[in-house]
């Protein structure tokens, strides 16, 4: 559940890039949840043109996602509704990010220098700044920028669709979702929840927004089904180099009229955007990798992104990564023997299994995270309480269970009154958790207070402050954009340093709201 500071922070974003109108649209749909047209322009108290316009933007840029339900009372009327997709408008800050991505090499800086690298950064910096484009359109933004023969643009083309081939390939592009699915939201049309045997809860039945994202989502075969070549082009590479007997002209020629059809629709009607949940996975990839070399050096680092590389199924939310041994082998570089990675595998804490001769390894990605949260934390209780909290937060932290006051003031070397002073601050802001019980041989109003570290209402209260954080790092930011058309030349200077410095404060914030929200 999103909390007051993430939709502010949400609504900032949305006015930032495209105006107060549609943030007001957007807001709406963030403050009330999935609205039909008619109830966005009674809240909002706009003109159902500006809100049309508004809410045609926040689609083109993957923000809110229509979907089409039966009319209430009527079983052959259908209204639309709009619902605001939270996570995609956070991302919206991340795109220096997702353009810095390093993993793969397909937009690493060293890439970059080459004609093959700066051709992939160019696509997939146009897709995200456009939304949703189709290759048409690409190719008309690059050839807009240099001026090109036709033969010159010809041959442009078919490396720009070569490079996006490889976006596609690699997930970082997909084609865009259905446009306006049809959901039945009658409770008694849904599934009832289901009780596995052996499981101690029930499957909860899907919300309707998240069965609208469902029936959206294309099948993985044609989400990332890439443009083929012409006919024409596949003569020129050698792949039709034969003259098909007289009796087979005719039907040659149908195939090729048949290919052509499914290159032009590819081309000019199907729209693509960024594929933002390989993109977090391979932001999750660093950050992780990052903190398992801080642990166990930069060879365990080095084995942790192989891993990651050789997982066959990049999924953001997934926990449990399955790769071969040999696809580890694969996405590792340098001289490292056989022995030295089954040695780092181990040190990963990596669960081995074999499947058809083939040696497989899965690794547990909550310890990593776990490890990861907790460096996070451990800075921000030291930054706001000093050493002393900072020794008790780490203690319970360690222990992870209940403590009595005496002992932590014991263990941590500090005056028992202190200790229940800086227990009582860190409880008074929701970071750990107390438990009074009786004590033995004392009247009846006598306790004792037990204490430990309460992660999961903790982890709730520590995003909301990032959020808050952020909103006013967005804020400061746009104020001083405001103040770049006001002040003299002179002091421009010192405003563009402290917007530098406020960006990447901005973006170092980011990896802790990843950490806590998107992971």
């Amino acid at each position: 559940m999103v909390g007051v500071y993430g939709k502010r922070l949400a609504k900032e974003i949305i006015s930032t890039h495209f105006g107060d109108l549609v943030a007001k649209v957007c807001n709406c749909l963030l403050q009330s949840g999935t609205l039909s047209l008619h109830e966005i322009v009674r809240y909002t108290d706009m003109p159902g043109s500006h809100v049309k316009n508004c809410l045609l933007i926040l689609i083109q840029h993957n923000c809110v996602q229509a979907f089409c339900t039966p009319r209430k009372g009527s079983t052959d009327k259908t209204v639309t509704l709009y619902m605001a997709i939270f996570d995609n408008i956070i991302n919206r800050m991340r795109f220096s990010k997702f353009l810095s991505l390093i993993k793969g090499g397909d937009l690493a800086p060293k890439d970059s220098q080459t004609k093959e690298g700066q051709c992939k950064y160019a696509l997939l910096k146009g897709i995200l700044q456009n939304g949703r484009l189709t290759f048409e359109q690409l190719v008309e933004r690059s050839i807009s920028k240099e001026q090109q023969t036709d033969r010159v643009q010809e041959k442009h083309q078919s490396e720009l669709r070569a490079c996006f081939n490889e976006l596609v390939r690699s997930h970082y592009v997909e084609r865009c979702p259905r446009p306006e699915p049809f959901i039945y939201p009658d409770p008694e049309d849904q599934p009832k929840p289901t009780k596995r045997r052996g499981a101690k809860t029930a499957e909860q039945p899907l919300s309707l927004e998240q069965q609208a994202i469902e029936a959206a989502t294309l099948a993985e075969s044609e989400r990332f089904s890439e443009i083929p070549e012409s006919s024409v082009e596949r003569t020129g590479d050698g792949i039709v180099n034969h003259s098909p007997a007289t009796g087979d002209k005719r039907k040659h020629e149908t195939l090729e009229t048949d290919l052509d059809l499914l290159v032009a629709i590819a081309e000019n009607e199907v729209l693509w955007r960024a594929n933002f949940e390989k993109l977090l996975y391979c932001l999750r990839t660093k950050i992780c990798a990052e903190n398992v070399r801080s642990r166990l050096g930069d060879d365990a680092g080095v084995v942790f992104e192989a891993i990651m590389e050789a997982n066959a199924e990049k999924k953001i939310k997934a926990t449990i990564v399955i790769a071969t041994f040999d696809g580890i082998l694969n996405n590792l570089s340098g001289s490292m023997t056989l022995d030295g990675v089954r040695t780092i595998l181990d040190e990963l804490d990596c669960k081995s299994a074999t499947d058809k001769l083939e040696a497989i390894y899965s690794l547990d990605l909550n310890a990593t995270l776990e490890a990861c949260k907790n460096d996070e934390i451990e800075a921000v209780v030291k930054a706001r309480y000093g050493d002393q909290g900072y020794k008790i937060f780490r203690l319970l932290s360690t222990k992870d269970q209940l403590i009595e006051t005496d002992r932590i003031a014991e263990i941590t070397f500090m005056e028992k009154k202190e200790a229940h002073q800086m227990l009582y601050k860190l409880w008074r802001d929701e970071f750990i958790d107390i438990k009074k019980v009786p004590s033995q041989g004392s009247g009846e109003s006598a306790s004792i207070s037990l204490w430990r570290l309460h992660r999961k209402p903790f982890y709730q209260t520590l995003l909301d402050d990032i959020f808050h954080a952020a909103l006013n790092l967005t804020v400061k930011i746009s104020q001083l954009v405001e103040k770049q058309h006001e002040i003299l030349e002179d002091d421009m200077k010192n405003l563009l340093k402290r917007k530098f410095i406020l960006q990447l404060s901005l973006l170092k914030l980011d990896d802790s709201l990843m950490l806590f929200h998107d992971f």
